[in-house]
């Protein structure tokens, strides 16, 4: 049996290229990048790109979608039931309640907003709607102790002498009284606006 011939120095590994010097660990040599996996877009079917390139945004919840309109309606509506029981209040002690406003407020406020949604507009409206319920329930609360010592209804005080109640107002407003006005409006301000969220 004949053996291969030895390289002159006797080391059969001799003449084999040494094994290139290893890089550490996460770390290529310059010019090269190291192999990258491709996944497939079916993998992630949410994030498949849309039809100029890139990726499609996910739609965003910008709040609670309703009827603009209804909302409104709604306001208009609990601004003569909020109105008849803040003057309620009020003739059964015979003065302004500041918690009263603020309830006629959260009330209107956040029936608008429940049924409204979120729109720009109706924290706006609900506000503005709050001020003419407080108002209107201040007239309400003279009209009622009137009627009581006239023996007829509040609303016949209220439709047949309105200009008479609106005097009374008048004569009888203080800083209080404008106070509860704004703490009203406030309050259907902001309740209108978390209740459309």
């Amino acid at each position: 049996m004949t053996q291969p011939p030895q390289p002159p120095d006797g080391n059969p590994y001799g003449q084999q290229q040494p094994y290139p010097p290893q890089q550490p660990y996460g770390q290529q040599p310059y010019g090269q990048q190291p192999p990258q996996q491709q996944q497939p877009y079916a993998a992630f079917p949410q994030q498949q790109p849309g039809p100029q390139g890139g990726f499609p945004m996910a739609p965003q919840s910008h709040g609670r979608t309703g009827n603009v309109g209804l909302g409104v309606a709604v306001a208009i509506v609990l601004l003569f039931v909020t109105a008849g029981i803040y003057g309620a209040i009020m003739k059964a002690v015979e003065h302004e309640i500041g918690y009263a406003a603020i309830g006629v407020g959260l009330i209107i406020g956040f029936g608008a907003g429940k049924v409204g949604g979120r729109h720009p507009a109706l924290p706006i409206v609900s506000a503005v709607v709050a001020l003419t319920a407080v108002y209107l329930g201040q007239l309400t609360g003279y009209a009622m102790a009137i009627g009581e010592g006239l023996d007829v209804s509040f609303v016949t005080v209220l439709t047949d002498h309105f200009e008479l109640i609106n005097q009374v107002w008048k004569h009888e407003k203080d800083v209080l009284t404008f106070v509860f006005l704004a703490v009203g409006g406030a309050a259907a301000f902001s309740a209108a606006k978390k209740a459309g969220d």
